[in-house]
């Protein structure tokens, strides 16, 4: 509706098309919802293209995150092996320096 294509919504509609199968749509498939319009085909293409690259970028944004997570996440349990040995040589030192006296 937002593309000035209302006259294929109740058409669409009965196909149960969904965002997800809105983005496998080609050319040959619109011209099989009844869109016999090449330039109403082209918009949908155009429109459909743009958005299958937002989607790819929004997808490598969330993965790039995700990496970023795991990366900070390793390194807070490094730090955190690191303290717990740190703490352990020093309770083994002091136990050492008990037992000499």
């Amino acid at each position: 509706m937002s593309l000035n294509l209302e006259q294929y919504v109740s058409e669409f509609s009965a196909q149960n098309i969904n965002g997800e199968h809105l983005l496998q749509l080609d050319g040959s498939k619109l011209r099989a919802l009844g869109m016999t319009s090449s330039q109403d085909r082209a918009i949908v293409k155009k429109k459909l293209k743009e958005m299958k690259t937002s989607l790819e970028k929004a997808r490598k944004a969330q993965e790039k995150m995700e990496k970023q997570r795991e990366k900070l996440r390793k390194k807070e349990q490094e730090q955190l092996q690191r303290k717990s040995k740190k703490t352990d040589k020093t309770s083994s030192d002091a136990t050492e320096g008990t037992n000499e006296q």
